[in-house]
């Protein structure tokens, strides 16, 4: 029993490290991102893009997610 415990602790600290290293992934190349677009355009125009590419990537998840319900 407390190996079946120490398994199920040591997957969710691997999950919980793999969620932060992705939201700070994403933050960075976001930042990344609006420097390079504000470079070149107005901040509002390049936080426009930058939302609109996180609303498509949120409208691809969500499709992917709800695909099983869907057929």
């Amino acid at each position: 029993m407390r190996n079946a415990a120490a398994d199920v602790a040591l997957r969710l600290m691997l999950i919980l490290g793999a969620v932060l290293a992705g939201a700070v992934g994403v933050l960075c190349f976001s930042y990344a991102g609006l420097t390079l677009l504000q470079r070149h355009l107005d901040p509002a125009t390049s936080w426009g893009i930058v939302g609109g590419l996180y609303a498509i990537a949120g409208l691809v998840l969500y499709l992917a997610a709800t695909r099983r319900r869907r057929t």
